[in-house]
């Protein structure tokens, strides 16, 4: 039986600023200047050289603003980044960060700017409500349609020697601003493009379909992740709308500004819902994957998504309704809408050129185990999730997606 928000609970967390529009980037230096006399940009190599960054950049310093650039954020934020940006930067009197780029760029700039406010080691902020006082002010600038980073008081780290991805998640580093540019993202390439969609539509879903926590005022006061709840539906609702009508035509035509721009609103959303909700299980499953296959984590959500989708329906059949009636599709009854819904996700999925299974990601049999303990070790996602998760049921949910068998619908 699905739970309710009994509470009538609206919430969500989120900057000060947002400023989305084409063009709006030219706004950086009027956010930036009233906050900092020396602003430290984190990006990585490939955004440093572009005509658009280094026009920024210059917009800055020109508003009067010491500018120093960390340009070697990679893939998977590594811890190594941040040790390197702090150790390069820590007495340099650095009083904001921005962050240009995608989500681990932006990833890389709140954890930055919670070390040179906090000091020590990024690992001591790992977990919930873990950093003692406010980071420095960060300053978002996302250059994809996807993770929705820009607004999230999360950052994700990969621990190289615990060989796994832990999560800063605290108030305390919720940007100040997040400035949305669609036009950043024209530049971006085919597959990241549909990786990072296929994400923010995974966000989407998984937050609207989240279990309801009817919080405690201790709780809110110390949980990041709250639940579902009234505010979260109304970004979630609004970024499946966007997404339904824009995703396809921004694979079909990479340069439809009008595409991007809701691609990347719908991102937006997706990233204020998930600020509170949180994921579930399609994102707990993705993470021990990737350690073994090294794909995409777009890609790897994406693909979970069909089968996490039908694992879930029993627990949350009017949500996935719901979802149903805001792409505007039609169902003799609520079963047949939620099932039409998860088939158009699937659609929307296979359009972007996200694989529907595991086995094109490398997944096979004898990994099953190993990643059905990793996944439900991830307990502040298997608790958002609406269907238990146990290792049995996530080795049968894996068989079922290496197995690309979409026949069922009551349990894996």
């Amino acid at each position: 039986m699905a739970l309710e928000n009994r509470m009538g609970l609206g919430l969500v967390r989120q900057p000060k600023t947002v400023l989305f529009g084409p063009g709006q980037r030219r706004q950086l230096p009027q956010i930036v200047q009233p906050l900092a006399r020396h602003a430290l940009f984190v990006t990585d190599a490939r955004m440093a050289t572009t005509p658009e960054f280094q026009a920024m950049a210059e917009a800055v310093a020109a508003a009067g603003v010491r500018v120093s650039v960390y340009r070697n954020a990679l893939p998977d934020l590594p811890r190594a980044n941040v040790v390197e940006a702090v150790a390069a930067f820590g007495d340099a009197g650095v009083d904001a960060v921005v962050g240009i780029g995608g989500g681990s760029c932006m990833d890389l700039a709140k954890a930055v700017a919670a070390v040179l406010a906090n000091g020590g080691d990024v690992r001591a902020y790992f977990g919930e409500f873990k950093v003692p006082k406010p980071a420095l002010p960060i300053i978002t600038v996302p250059t994809t349609g996807g993770t929705g980073a820009e607004v999230t008081s999360l950052a994700i780290v990969l621990d190289e020697e615990r060989q796994m991805k832990m999560a800063i998640a605290d108030p305390a580093i919720e940007p100040v601003a997040a400035i949305i540019d669609p036009e950043l993202t024209l530049s971006c390439p085919p597959g990241l493009t549909a990786a990072t969609a296929a994400d923010a539509l995974s966000h989407l879903i998984e937050a609207f379909t989240a279990r309801p926590k009817n919080p405690s005022a201790e709780q809110l006061a110390t949980q990041v992740y709250v639940g579902k709840n009234r505010i979260t539906d109304m970004y979630c609702a609004e970024g499946l709308r966007l997404m339904n009508r824009s995703l396809a035509r921004v694979i079909a035509d990479p340069s439809d500004l009008a595409a991007r721009s809701d691609v990347m609103f719908a991102a937006y959303c997706a990233g204020m819902a998930i600020n509170t909700t949180g994921t579930a299980a399609a994102h707990a499953i993705q993470s021990p994957i990737a350690a073994l296959t090294h794909s995409p984590h777009g890609f790897g959500v994406g693909a979970l998504l069909p089968y996490v989708m039908r694992f879930n329906l029993p627990h949350a059949e009017a949500e996935f309704a719901e979802i149903g009636r805001i792409f505007g599709l039609e169902g003799a009854d609520q079963t047949s809408l939620a099932r039409a819904a998860i088939q158009r996700v699937e659609a929307l999925l296979d359009a972007v050129g996200c694989p529907l299974d595991l086995a094109a990601l490398g997944v096979m049999p004898q990994h099953f185990d190993q990643i059905a303990t990793s996944s439900v070790q991830a307990t502040r996602l298997v608790l958002n999730n609406p269907a238990p998760m146990t290792p049995d049921s996530v080795k049968a949910l894996l068989a079922r997606a290496v197995a690309a068998d979409r026949s069922w619908w009551d349990r894996p």
